[in-house]
């Protein structure tokens, strides 16, 4: 009986060790858990160390083709907006954000570069270790997509801006044609780069600026604080055409 109980510990301990993060092995240590316990809870939700979706997300294997999945949910959104499309006097926003997955650890696929693989996801920015998405979402009346994204992949890639500029070519033409379009984004995206883009679509854009950000004239947007009014037009360092500028405090 004891060389079972030995060869069994062994089994799972060899298993445990097989697993390529921290967070697998926390999972599969609580399934085993479980199983083991034989208390007649064997489902995810009857654990107390992990979460039922993180057990699910564990357990999962998925054959389909993520880009195939991408296209398939991207026809349905387009099929139930034309269906139920709101009035032409609401405008399509286009939202623009940098988001930050923060990772711990090791992650084999995405941060331990090797000879044959490219240079790993995993990056740092602003201070966050993890995977940084740049995204881009739909609002158009009571719907808001999550349409498209790219992954910032570090210092010598595609600067989230530029990565930006490319998912503006992804939004459909069907949605913008006839319409007013905002695009909507914050001071990571206030390149000269991206504001020409979206001038070149003929379309409105919302964007924060930095405070310490050139004006033509040699002053910066903090002095317009003093000196200017809100809702008077600049020209920003780099840009050829007017900008209407406001500005807003935050209580921290």
């Amino acid at each position: 009986m004891e060389s079972i109980v030995k060869h069994a510990q062994g089994l799972v301990y060899s298993l445990i060790c097989l697993m390529p993060s921290v967070y697998q092995k926390a999972s599969l240590n609580a399934i085993l858990g479980l199983f083991l316990e034989a208390q007649g809870h064997p489902y995810p939700e009857h654990t107390e160390v992990k979460s039922a979706s993180a057990l699910s997300r564990f357990l999962n294997h998925y054959n389909w083709s993520t880009r195939g999945l991408i296209r398939s949910t991207r026809q349905a959104i387009l099929g139930q907006i034309a269906k139920h499309r709101p009035s032409k006097r609401v405008p399509l926003k286009i939202l623009i954000d940098l988001t930050t997955l923060e990772k711990c650890g090791k992650f084999l696929h995405l941060s331990n570069p090797t000879k044959d693989e490219p240079d790993p996801w995993v990056r740092i920015l602003n201070g966050k270790r993890g995977l940084h998405l740049v995204v881009l979402y739909l609002v158009y009346g009571e719907w808001r997509v999550p349409w498209s994204f790219r992954v910032w992949r570090g210092k010598g890639y595609p600067s989230p801006s530029d990565l930006a500029c490319k998912l503006l070519r992804t939004v459909p033409k069907q949605l913008t044609q006839g319409m007013t379009v905002i695009v909507l984004a914050d001071t990571e995206f206030s390149k000269v780069k991206f504001f020409n883009a979206v001038r070149a679509k003929s379309w409105r854009i919302v964007v924060g600026v930095r405070n310490n950000r050139h004006l033509q004239d040699g002053r910066t947007v903090k002095q317009l604080y003093r000196h200017g009014k809100r809702g008077q037009q600049v020209f920003l360092e780099g840009l050829t055409q007017p900008l209407t500028i406001s500005w807003f405090w935050l209580k921290r």
